[in-house]
Order: C-alpha cells, then sequence, then structure tokens
C-alpha cells in the first residue's frame, strides 16, 4: 500500500468513525428530549444535555482533525474506546 493510499484509507477511517460517534452523541440529546417532553427532565436538564452535546462534539472534532491521520486512525483501532459524552462533562474543581 503506498503512503497516499494509506492517508486516504485513514481519512475514510476517521470520518466514519467521526459520523459514528457523531451518532453516539445525539442520542444523548434525544434522550434528553425525549425525558423533556415525558416531564422527566426541566428545561434546564435540558441545555446541560446540549451544552455537553456541544462540548463533547468540539473534543470530538479536534481528535478527528489531528495533523496525523494515520496516527488518529491507529488510535481508534487499537485504543480501548473513548467517552466523548464524559469528555464534554462539565469540569467542577
Amino acid at each position: 500500500m503506498t503512503a497516499k493510499s494509506e492517508r486516504q484509507a485513514a481519512r475514510q477511517t476517521i470520518a466514519a468513525y467521526h459520523q459514528e460517534q457523531l451518532g453516539q452523541l445525539l442520542t444523548h440529546v434525544s434522550d434528553a428530549l425525549e425525558d423533556f417532553h415525558a416531564g422527566q427532565l426541566d428545561a434546564f436538564g435540558v441545555d446541560r444535555a446540549l451544552f455537553q452535546y456541544s462540548s463533547a462534539a468540539k473534543e470530538l472534532w479536534k481528535f478527528c482533525n489531528l495533523d496525523d491521520v494515520e496516527f488518529a486512525a491507529s488510535l481508534v483501532h487499537q485504543s480501548s474506546p473513548i467517552d466523548w459524552w464524559q469528555h464534554g462533562a462539565l469540569k467542577h474543581p
């Protein structure tokens, strides 16, 4: 495999990973909205979920746009799954 084809394969891996992970993050938002409509969560709870989604999606975006796409793809294949939702959680001192 040539370096160019390896980069292309790595880009495809990262694009698929990015989409899959965004879908998982959106599930949290969907769950929060369902809870809101069912009266189990107030507007502030939905707002917290939206904020956490935004923060998590930004962290995911940074990971998926590393300069070394081959390195990022190797992390996707070799590492433990990253919980992006937790990466977006509010940090309390």
